[in-house]
Formats: structure tokens, sequence, C-alpha cells
């Protein structure tokens, strides 16, 4: 279901002095699934469905004032204006990865059968082995709940922790270069927050396929359908270069971390086993259905605010993050929604949702405050 929109517009780099946009207020929020892809679909492209493709939405221009009319649909409450700390110490991760896996043991049960024969002459006996091997699950295992998924549970968020990047480049050597560089600084901060809440890690794998037709497990996609995807079935960011539409971005790290931000949050919903069972609540409402699109747009939107959340550990680790980089992905958010939806299906969000629960992320980082599937209508609308 990858749709194309129009581009964000051009971003102009904001000057130095220039406020972040005012955070989004306390927001209170008390079976076999189809394989999903979750792509950012490309600027200027008719939006088309294909499976279960869920992507995100580009539209072009919006305000600040969009983001300002988003907090007032979240709530009424009197906003806040710093950034949430992480809450947790710096965390340096092993060498390799993963660094949290599942293993499995196994036990044997064995059964005799004898069976014996006899004549006036003689008599005899054999015996057959059958061996049944079972296999049990050991460590930490996914959870196919939405809601009520442990992700969501507690006052858990990322950890601070400075990443460090190459400088960004709009070719497709030092693309990968960077995003490349950049997996280490996600899992850093997200590997925590599932020991925490006792689920798998496993390493996502990252493709940079080139040219305008991209195969996955998921299928095949064309830079028509979607500039980057992620697809749970090969655990596989998919990151094309000729998708990023550098022409219309321009030289802003800000909104192509958002992008991988988003994605990577798509790995932490697989992981958690809530996006099996949120695909799996779309399926059996319909994915056309009024009741499956907004499934689809919790799912989307929760991405949203995930990436959000890495962005608050990573600013209150310095490093590369500064004060213009998360302008960038502020503002990315808000350019970015559904509305205009050349075919009208609406499974991502309105921009002005779309970027407060990315900013709704950022502000808390907490994972209890980024559970849309507990949010109200309007919040997900």
């Amino acid at each position: 279901m990858p749709p194309g929109y129009p581009p964000p517009r051009p971003v102009a780099p904001p000057p130095v002095a220039m406020p972040y946009l005012p955070p989004p207020p306390n927001m209170t929020m008390p079976p076999p699934a189809l394989p999903a892809w979750h792509p950012v679909p490309p600027p200027r492209r008719p939006k088309q469905r294909t499976g279960v493709i869920v992507t995100v939405s580009l539209v072009s221009v919006l305000a600040l004032v969009g983001g300002l009319i988003a907090y007032l649909a979240l709530t009424s409450k009197k906003h806040s204006t710093s950034v949430a700390d992480s809450g947790y110490t710096s965390y340096t991760p092993p060498a390799s990865a993963p660094f949290t896996t599942s293993s499995s043991t196994s036990t044997t049960t064995t059964t005799t059968t004898t069976t014996t024969s006899s004549s006036t002459s003689s008599s005899s006996s054999s015996s057959r082995t059958t061996t049944t091997t079972q296999t049990t699950p050991r460590g930490p295992q996914p959870v196919y709940r939405t809601s009520d998924n442990p992700l969501f549970a507690g006052q858990n968020g990322t950890n601070t922790y400075t990443c460090n990047l190459p400088r960004w480049k709009s070719d497709p050597a030092s693309a990968k270069a960077f995003f490349t560089a950049a997996l280490p600084c996600f899992e850093a901060e997200w590997v925590p927050v599932l020991q925490r809440a006792n689920l798998p890690y496993a390493r996502p794998n990252l493709a940079f396929p080139s040219g305008k037709n991209w195969s996955s497990a998921c299928g095949t996609v064309t830079d028509a359908d979607a500039p980057a995807f992620y697809c749970s079935s090969d655990s596989t960011l998919y990151i094309p270069f000729a998708g990023l539409h550098t022409e219309y971005v321009g030289a802003h790290p800000g909104s192509y971390l958002a992008l991988f931000a988003h994605e990577f949050g798509h790995h932490i919903q697989a992981l958690s086993g809530s996006l099996r069972a949120a695909h799996q609540a779309e399926y059996d409402a319909g994915p056309d259905s009024a009741q499956g699109l907004e499934i689809s747009r919790r799912v989307e939107l929760q991405a949203q605010c995930f990436g959000g959340m890495w962005f608050a550990g990573a600013w209150n680790g310095k490093g590369s993050i500064d004060d213009n980089i998360v302008r960038e992905m502020l503002k990315d958010g808000y350019d970015r929604g559904d509305e205009n939806a050349k075919d009208g299906r609406r499974d991502h969000g309105q921009k002005k949702n779309f970027g407060a629960w990315q900013e709704q992320g950022y502000t808390k980082n907490r994972t209890f405050q980024c559970n849309t599937y507990l949010a109200p209508p309007n919040s997900v609308s």
C-alpha cells in the first residue's frame, strides 16, 4: 500500500537563534501475520497500493502553525520548552551485534516398541526406537500484543549516546556511509530499551539498491512506489539513493536521519511483536476498511514517535546531533502527511499528527508516550 505524495518543500537552514517548535504537552494515554513493508513514499508520485505495504506519507508545504494546531488537537495543557532527558546513562554497545538474541534448547523423547513373534519351533523379539525432538524457546521472545505490549510498560526511554556521523554528501557512496555509521547509534539507544522490557534484539540488515526498481523479500518496488522501506520478512531497511530525492530535500541530514529513525522504529515494532499483532488486526478488519486504515495510521504514527525518541537520546549525547539537526527533523515531520493522497486512502495520518507524534517522542522520550494504540481517534486521524 505504498503511496506517493508531493515532496516536502525545499528547506532553508534556519537561523541559529531560531527556537524549537513548541513541544507537545504531556499526553496521558491510558495468529499468522502477513509480511509487511514500511516504506517512505517518493515525492511527486501517484499513490499506489501493493499487497501489505505500509508507507510513510510525503506531502508538501506546512507552516509552523500547523504544528501548533496539532498540539491543540492532542491536549490543552501548557507547553513545556525542553527536550526530555533520556533518564539513562550512556550505553556502550559491544563490538559485535546482535547484542541480545533468542536461542533454543532441545529435548528428546524416546519411544520403544517391542514386537514378538512365535512359532512352534522358536520365538523372537525385536525393538524399534522412535526419537521425537521438541524445541523450547529460551531467552527474550516477542509478545504479540499491541496496547499492552511490554515495550510500553514503565518509564522506558532511549539511552543517551554520543553519535558521531560523517558529513552528509548527496552521492550514493556518501549516503551509504552515513546510514551505515548511524546504525550502531540507533542500536546503542534502543537495545537497552528492549532489554529492560525483556524483549529480543537482532540487528537489521541495511540494503542500498541501485537503480529505480528494487527487489526484496516483500516483493518488488520502484521509486514510484516508495523511496525507502522496511521489510519485516527479511528484517531489512532498504535505502536506495535514487529514492531519497536529494534534489528536493537538499543537504539536510536531519531529514534523512528522520527517515532512517522512522524505519528503524518499524524494526523495533517488529522485534517487540506489536507489529505482527497490528497487522493481524488490520487484516482481520480489512486493510481498506475504516478500522483497518486507522490501525495502519497507529502503526505509522508510532514509528514517528519512536523516531523522535532516538533524537532525544542523541541530542542529549551531543556529537553530531545538534540543534540544527533537530530543527530539520522536527520540520520534516510537519511537512509530511496523507491529507492529499490522490486516491483518498488515508493510512498514515495527517501532517499535524505526523509531526506531533514525532515531537512527542522527542520531548517525552518514553515508550508509553508512544502507545498510539491507546490514543484517541482524533490524535491518529
